[in-house]
């Protein structure tokens, strides 16, 4: 028997198995977006028997938001288009979970991320945004989600080189995401027995995919579109579209009705979930909640009807928010 060398030579490191280890970390990422569950939110209903009232939890995704969705629909589609090629810079301007989801998948496939972001967006963001490695351009809070465009559009167009510019607000497969995943989920879900869809808006892609998609399935399902009642709104990642931008993508002609939802209604059912359900939701699923609701209370007497909206992140994004202390 050949004795072992005391000196063994040291092993060669092997890249190419790092890059292979690397590349099935990030499919497995991919493989855990979307299938959230459904939420039964009787409670919210309580005085109408016959509407059911469900919520779809999308804090279940790996990066914690809707957002997961839409940004790895634009990440595969760009790289098999060839515009998110090795060596350029994914850009976009977020008001912070697409952007966690860009972070996210970045650090995973091996793609670096500069984002431009309000700088009034919760500190809960801002922190995840830094764990995740992602470059974080602050824009004037003032001009809000518009002013973070401009900006990721002025770098965009003075580095093309440089940078993949997303651009979630006009990029189609924002709201194809939701049309080849959400919509079709909810329909399982549900058992076809849907009747009402309802979506707080921002890029507005959630809204329009699912819609499209349901639309196909059921033309009956009534599809609301809800967003904040003013251009001075504190309910983190939406749009009042009468006074900002409005995203490309958007299609107003979707919406059988628009709704729009005060920000101290959706700060108070943020609350009354947390203490009287136990359900801690984002701002922005609490105003889906309050719309909801309106919907199932305009409803004639005994209409049966099941009503969805979607829950676009989890409350532990605003902890740091004041209106946790009230009421």
């Amino acid at each position: 028997m050949t004795a072992a060398s005391p000196n063994p030579a040291p092993r060669q490191h092997d890249a190419s198995a790092d890059a292979v280890a690397a590349r099935l970390a990030g499919e497995t990422l991919l493989e855990r977006i979307g299938n959230t569950p459904l939420l039964r939110l009787d409670t919210l209903t309580r005085n109408l028997p016959t509407v059911q009232l469900l919520g779809k939890a999308e804090w279940h995704n790996p990066g914690g938001s809707v957002k997961d969705r839409t940004a790895a629909s634009i990440v595969a589609e760009a790289r098999r288009s060839g515009k998110l090629e090795p060596g350029k810079i994914l850009l976009d301007s977020t008001s912070g979970n697409t952007g966690i989801a860009y972070a996210m998948l970045g650090a995973a496939l091996g793609f670096p991320v500069t984002l431009c972001v309000p700088e009034n967006v919760s500190v809960e963001r801002k922190r995840i945004l830094q764990a995740y490695g992602a470059n974080i351009i602050y824009t004037n809070p003032g001009e809000g989600s518009d002013g973070a465009s401009r900006m990721a559009h002025q770098l965009a167009e003075k580095h093309p080189d440089l940078y993949f510019y997303a651009d979630q607000y006009s990029n189609d497969a924002n709201w194809r995401a939701h049309y080849e995943t959400t919509a079709n989920e909810i329909w399982r879900q549900t058992e076809g027995r849907i009747t009402h869809f309802a979506s707080i808006m921002g890029t507005t892609g959630t809204f329009v995919g699912t819609t499209r998609r349901l639309r196909e399935l059921n033309s009956h399902i009534r599809c609301v579109s809800l967003q904040p009642d003013s251009a001075f709104h504190g309910i983190e990642g939406t749009k009042h579209l009468a006074s900002t931008t409005v995203p490309r993508i958007y299609d107003a002609s979707l919406a059988d009705d628009s709704l729009e939802i005060r920000t101290e209604d959706a700060y108070a059912m943020a609350r009354r979930l947390a203490r009287e359900q136990g359900l801690l939701v984002g701002v922005s699923a609490a105003a889906a909640l309050v719309g909801a609701v309106k919907i199932a209370e305009s409803l004639k007497k005994q209409q049966p009807a099941v009503i969805v909206t979607i829950l676009c992140d989890s409350g532990t994004r605003y902890l740091s928010e004041r209106f946790w202390d009230e009421g």
